[in-house]
């Protein structure tokens, strides 16, 4: 069962179990400078508006009705991140791609999950995802270009524009593996007396991930069994990218304004963010998204210039984020 609420979207599996829910949200973000520098972990700006496009018939493309899902709306150059630090409780194994390419392996998407190497998330360890996984602790962040212009991942590494957007396919935990969890945690709690508390574009209504500036980001290597996951059930939910200009027409609606720019928030004395969690290791990075062409590098071998604004940052405020702290800063 997918569904849409305040913008999040959730996937639940009452089949597998009652507490079996994955939710998930796309944050509106600062588009970090693509530049020599690898940089923090830029604000959440509030939550992309998410619509389910059967809502709307004919008035969205043939391709993204016969997928199903939903959308929403972005500017050319504009930045998002994947926020799933905020609700989940019910692990999850998720597999995401951006269009065709998985962000995490870098492999043209199948539908096999594997955990060596580790083309995959878990939901209640990885708080966000702002981008493809090119190093150990680093990521190129996720930057909306139209499809067709040699732009996104994914026709770099498949040579085709055919999907766009985002896709997500969740696995949840057997439910034998978490109740045997809970009763865990319940024990610990009763023993240890406390607990925890931008620019418009002309082209197709369809957008896709390219690859922007370097930010310091790590990727969660897996810290359960394998066995613990239930790969009988999964849920798929397409995630479409619409631009700022055929969002108005199919939805009526008015797009999010664009954000500031790196350098103007930084120059306000705003805070960028940098995330601690001593007890998890993360992965090693895909050499396959290591050798993508970022937006910046394909604009200028055209003679383009698809980043606007991409001016180096300065000093910056720097406020520290351990797990249950939010990664936010609200105009």
């Amino acid at each position: 069962m997918i569904s849409i609420r305040n913008d999040s979207l959730r996937i639940a599996f009452p089949e597998v179990h009652t507490d079996a829910e994955f939710t998930c949200e796309f944050q509106r973000t600062l588009r970090i400078p693509d530049d020599e520098s690898v940089h923090f972990l830029p604000p959440g700006l509030g939550d992309f508006p998410l619509r389910n496009i059967d809502r709307f018939g004919g008035r969205v493309p043939a391709a993204w009705r016969e997928r199903g899902g939903v959308m929403l709306p972005m500017f050319q150059s504009e930045a998002l991140w994947i926020n799933f630090g905020f609700g989940n409780k019910y692990p999850c194994l998720v597999k995401i791609a951006a269009g065709g390419i998985n962000a995490v392996s870098g492999e043209t998407w199948t539908d096999d999950v594997t955990r060596e190497p580790q083309n995959y998330i878990v939901s209640t360890d990885q708080p966000w995802l702002d981008g493809f996984c090119v190093a150990k602790d680093e990521i190129r962040q996720f930057v909306a270009m139209p499809l067709g212009q040699g732009y996104t991942a994914e026709e770099q590494l498949t040579g085709k524009a055919d999907v766009g957007g985002l896709q997500l396919v969740v696995y949840p935990m057997k439910a034998k593996a978490w109740e045997k969890m809970k009763k865990k945690r319940a024990q610990e709690l009763l023993d240890d007396d406390h607990s925890v508390c931008y620019c418009l574009m002309e082209a197709g209504p369809a957008m896709g991930l390219g690859a922007g500036g370097r930010m310091r980001q790590e990727i969660y290597d897996d810290k359960y069994d394998f066995d613990v996951w239930d790969l009988d059930h999964p849920r798929r939910c397409f995630i479409h990218i619409a631009n700022s200009l055929a969002w108005r027409v199919i939805t009526g609606e008015a797009p999010p304004t664009l954000p500031p720019t790196a350098e103007q928030y930084t120059s306000a004395g705003l805070p960028w963010f940098d995330w601690y969690d001593d007890g998890l290791s993360a992965i090693e990075g895909s050499p396959v998204l290591a050798g993508l062409k970022t937006v910046k590098e394909i604009g200028e071998a055209k003679g383009e210039t698809p980043l606007p604004e991409n001016n180096p940052v300065g000093n910056i405020k720097l406020q520290p984020l351990g797990p249950g702290q939010v990664r936010e800063w609200t105009p």
